[in-house]
């Protein structure tokens, strides 16, 4: 596999990992909430710590394409969270405007 290759298939996990905090309402895809459905900041720091695991992820494949890690300054981190975020707007758009759209509608048509 080339590395283009390694890429492309890296920024599909992070495209990925990015929507399932939207997607699923078990609070790190595990816990049910005793509300029923889990709340914004869950979501959150689901995104976070998602984040953490593909960078720890990328962190791991670089040091064995390269044989070590290129320092990063905060820059770098600051950059790829907002790059993580801007992956996460479908699931966002799905979550919070289309899928509550369509129950809005299905309720006042009852």
């Amino acid at each position: 596999m080339s590395q283009d290759a390694g890429l492309f298939i890296v920024l599909a996990f992070a495209v990925l990992a990015a929507n399932l905090p939207f997607l699923f309402d078990r609070i790190f895809f595990i816990v049910r909430p005793a509300s029923g459905h889990k709340g914004f900041f869950w979501r959150l720091l689901e995104l976070f710590v998602l984040y953490l695991g593909i960078g720890v992820l990328t962190r791991v494949l670089e040091r064995q394409a390269h044989g070590s890690a290129y320092p990063q300054s905060w820059e770098f981190y600051v950059t790829t969270l907002s790059l993580f975020v801007v992956f996460a707007f479908p699931g966002f758009v799905y979550r919070y405007l289309w899928h509550g759209v369509r129950r809005r509608v299905g309720a006042a048509r009852t």
